[in-house]
């Protein structure tokens, strides 16, 4: 008995290549675009940050100065410290491509990657994975 038939094969690398175009495709695209971060406390818009200025600085939200978080001159985003127990927010990483998101649950903070310019029907509102 074989693990895998001929078939089987063809189906999955069909899978695999469709995904891989998908995803070169999608970070060719939306890398392109300038982005802002915004950052929500208690679903409120407390600040919007833009990637694109090309400084590096770290900075905190007033409604929570124990949560700071580091702008860098490539673009990116992260949250940097935070005196939640779990640091999840933390282990996000640097965020810079449209649609990212990292929260810090605990705090009630949720930053997101969106585009500078006005928004469209065809944005994404969220990456997943």
């Amino acid at each position: 008995m074989k693990f895998m038939k001929k078939t089987d094969i063809i189906i999955v690398s069909v899978i695999l290549i469709i995904s891989a175009i998908a995803y070169v495709s999608y970070h060719y695209v939306f890398n392109q675009k300038a982005a802002k971060a915004e950052i929500y406390y208690k679903s409120q818009l407390v600040q919007t940050v833009d990637l694109t200025a090309g400084v590096d600085k770290r900075f905190s939200i007033p409604q929570n100065q124990h949560v700071v978080f580091h702008v860098y001159k490539d673009g990116s985003i992260c949250f940097e410290e935070s005196n939640c127990p779990d640091k999840i927010c933390i282990r996000a990483g640097k965020l810079h491509t449209i649609g990212e998101s990292a929260a810090c649950l605990p705090n009630s903070i949720v930053m997101k990657i969106v585009a500078k310019d006005k928004r469209s029907a065809d944005d994404l509102d969220m990456v997943v994975g």
